[in-house]
């Protein structure tokens, strides 16, 4: 017997469910995941997850491109036998899907990382491993068992830099996401106004605590001499070292003794942004590493083509899901101008502004080969953990397949769609 389309499959788990009294924690429809998903973290987890830059404008924008665009379903076309599946560097996706590398999710529940790579591993598929991981690469990998890529923030330090792609590879990582548009952190009212910084409270930093060049660095910094004022001790100041010392890899009371856990913040903030990144950087990349590089970050057309020049891979059409630059143009807006652009030299995919089924098919066919969903899985792990996670993919992907049959399509890329108002 044929194995059932994961549209209807997943529609009859949820309704057979529910004839016995089994309802999931985890809500179906973007708008009710979104508020119980904020509902459940706590406010400074909510600020880092959900806010974006400036008036929140690009935030906006990423989703009011989606419903500018209509799917025109056709009717009587035999859609019986859908085919969800996306080719990638060699491997074939069940769905054009991925999850979007997410730092500090540990602001949302501990262990998220080895959470979200069960979800993701449980639900079939990749993961992007986030630079700013609570939890080292290795560590994830071995808690999922899904493909995974490896996100790489450009440190100060090219060293670190080497070290990280050398423990992606080992770690059997398939694909190195670069991404260029942090080489500063954005205008970020909500994070500014609680005065709150995960990375600055010990949070988020695994991947450089576990990384023997960068416990090179923090020594090199113990060994100078302290300069400039001491910190002024206050109440808070004391809470944020006890945080500081709780997220630190060893025991408690071993950390609070330990000049190193501040140190460790103190060299991350120094080196982990590289505001002088340039094409001649990403250009010596591909001597670095034998994985395929994406670039994420790019959304005008010349970008696009001179990075594939400089030997990108691939490119990630994307805004940061809003959070970098405010008032800038919408990731979906960006995407044909950039397919275009790179025509069939390399695959492009999209993130930022990704919420549904019918967002993902809707992108798919402005020439995406896939997106990277976020924050609708951050919710999900808020709700119920590992288990949220792998039904917030299911949810998505269910719809998916149902949009293209109801749409009179057989893959997301044979829908009809138009832009309202033309």
């Amino acid at each position: 017997m044929a194995e059932q389309a994961p549209g209807r499959a997943r529609q009859e788990r949820i309704y057979s469910d529910g004839v016995v009294g089994i309802r999931s924690r985890v809500p179906t429809g973007p708008d009710e995941l979104e508020r119980r998903g904020r509902r459940a973290m706590s406010r400074r987890a909510d600020a880092y997850v959900t806010g974006g830059a400036g008036g929140g404008t690009t935030v906006r924008a990423n989703r009011e491109a989606f419903t500018r665009r209509e799917i025109v379903p056709r009717v009587l076309r035999d859609v019986g036998d859908r085919d969800l599946s996306a080719e990638l560097f060699g491997r074939t996706l069940p769905a054009p899907l991925l999850l979007a590398p997410i730092g500090a999710l540990d602001l949302v529940r501990r262990g998220a990382d080895r959470a979200v790579a069960a979800g993701a591993a449980a639900a079939g598929v990749p993961m992007v491993i986030s630079n700013q991981a609570g939890t080292p690469t290795e560590e994830i990998v071995r808690a999922g068992g899904a493909p995974t890529w490896f996100q790489l923030y450009w440190s100060t330090s090219d060293e670190l830099v080497d070290s990280f792609l050398g423990r992606a590879e080992a770690a059997g990582c398939e694909a190195v996401v670069v991404t260029l548009d942090t080489t500063m952190l954005g205008w970020r009212p909500r994070d500014l106004d609680l005065g709150h910084l995960p990375f600055a409270r010990g949070i988020g930093i695994a991947q450089y605590t576990s990384d023997p060049v960068f416990r090179g660095l923090v020594q090199e910094r113990l060994s100078r001499p302290r300069s400039g004022p001491a910190p002024k001790v206050t109440p808070q100041a004391v809470r944020t070292l006890l945080e500081i010392t709780r997220n630190a890899p060893g025991r408690f009371w071993e950390n609070l003794r330990s000049p190193v856990p501040r140190a460790a913040v103190e060299t991350f903030l120094q080196v982990y942004s590289r505001p002088r990144l340039s094409w001649d950087d990403l250009a010596g990349l591909r001597a670095r590493t034998r994985l395929p590089i994406l670039v994420k970050g790019v959304l005008h057309p010349d970008d696009a083509r001179r990075a594939l020049d400089s030997g990108a891979d691939g490119v990630i059409v994307s805004n940061h899901g809003g959070r970098q630059v405010d008032h800038a143009i919408a990731s979906l807006d960006a995407l044909p101008g950039v397919v275009g652009a790179v025509a069939d030299r390399a695959p492009v995919l999209l993130d930022s502004g990704v919420r549904t089924g019918a967002d993902v098919a809707t992108a798919v066919r402005l020439g995406a080969r896939a997106v990277l969903l976020g924050r609708p899985f951050v919710h999900g792990l808020a709700l119920d953990g590992a288990r949220g996670v792998a039904q917030v993919i299911a949810n998505v992907v269910a719809e998916l397949d149902l949009v293209c049959g109801l749409a009179g399509a057989t893959t997301p890329a044979g829908i009809e769609i138009r832009e309202r108002g033309r």
